[in-house]
This record gives structure tokens, sequence and C-alpha cells, in this order.
């Protein structure tokens, strides 16, 4: 209870999970919490329906998972952590590589736990990022500091300067979370045309997936519009 007798405002969280059971679990522990209240105010089963519920709800905290197919991953969070001046990003996943921890940091992400956190760590967390600070257990942060000390491998230069400009505007398009369509659309080009520049690219950054590739124009440019 505050100094003047009131009780403190409730920390306000959206959840987005694919799973319904997960959601009702998690929002049974948060809104046990005692101390400052945790009030679950939405609920959403895809990013679509997050994004709806940020923009109509304004939570304090957006609680994510990255949902499937895990290449949408980053955009979808890049998406969501738009609302950054009123929303925070905490993701709450089951699978943490090295690179999807990077990605989803670069992205926007104020924090990144496995979602066999215990029922007081994860409640912690959820009021930390609240107040504007980050969390990131030790294993998390581990895998974040591999990632980013990592260099290109033997042999290969790994860097942007190797891309030509088109490559380069359409590796953009794909970090901005665009489809090889859309892609295509925007700058002029056939589908198929895409599909080859995005093989050259992957090719000279030493990558496999359009998540990657992106996260490293991220790292080297900073977060596209």
């Amino acid at each position: 209870m505050s100094a003047s007798g009131h009780l403190p405002s409730p920390v306000r969280v959206l959840l987005i999970d694919a799973s319904e059971i997960f959601r009702r679990g998690v929002k049974s522990v948060l809104s046990a919490a005692d101390d400052r209240p945790i009030q679950v105010v939405g609920e959403a089963g895809t990013v679509a329906e997050g994004l709806a519920a940020c923009r109509r709800l304004r939570p304090d905290v957006v609680l994510i998972d990255l949902l499937p197919p895990e290449d949408t991953a980053p955009p979808a969070l890049r998406q969501v952590s738009g609302y950054a001046r009123y929303s925070r990003l905490l993701v709450l996943t089951s699978h943490a590589s090295d690179a999807l921890v990077y990605e989803a940091v670069t992205a926007g992400a104020r924090g990144f736990l496995l979602k066999d956190v215990a029922p007081s760590v994860l409640v912690q967390a959820v009021r930390e990022i609240a107040a504007g600070r980050s969390i990131l257990d030790p294993e998390t942060t581990a895998r974040l500091m591999r990632m980013l000390r990592r260099g290109p491998g033997p042999g290969q230069t790994g860097g942007l300067e190797t891309l030509s400009n088109q490559e380069r505007r359409v590796l953009t398009c794909v970090a901005e979370g665009m489809t090889n369509k859309q892609a295509a659309r925007r700058l002029g080009l056939s589908e198929n045309t895409v599909k080859n520049y995005l093989a050259h690219v992957f090719e000279k950054l030493a990558v496999k997936r359009r998540s990657q590739a992106a996260a490293l124009l991220v790292r080297q440019t900073g977060p596209q519009p």
C-alpha cells in the first residue's frame, strides 16, 4: 500500500500465446501475485489478435511467446515493440537457440525467459519489465553474449558490405517483415527474382533463414523503420 493509503495501480498485462491452457495458467499465477497487483487485461492466440489488443488496451507489459513459424518471430516482435512508448515486451517461450535469443532482443524484447521458469520469477520479471528494467536469466545472457561475440565462419566475411544495392533492398524488406510477394511489389521485381536475390544474400551472409539475415541487418545498421 502506498504512503497515501491507496493501493498501487496494477501492472496491466497482455498475454500472446497460441495455447489457451497455458494462457490460463499464466493468468492464474499473475493474478495471485501479492504486493503490487498484476492484472491480465487481455489475451490473444495470434500475433494479429495481439496487435489489435495492444492498440485497444495499451498494456504495461506484453508477455509473448515466439509463435511458429519461427521465421515470423522477429518481425512480429518488431511490430509489437512499435508500441514500446507504453508497452514493454517480455518473451516467455519453450525454446531458445542462441540466434533466437539475439533476434528477440534486437527486435525489442526487454526480457527473455523459458516457460519452465518458477512462478515467483515470472511475477518478479513482469514487475521489473513494467518498471522499465530488462530481464535476462544467466543462461539467456550467456546465449546472447555468444551470439554477439561469434564472428563469421571460416573463409566467409558474413558482412553487409558483400551485398549489392539490390540485395540490400531485398534484405531491408525482409527485416520489415515482408513476404517475398510484398517485397517484389515494393521493388518492382518478380517474386522469383526476389527469391534469387535472397538465396545470394543467405550465401554471402552465411545464414540459412530469413530471420538470421534480418538480425544481421539490424545488428549492423540498427532497427528498420
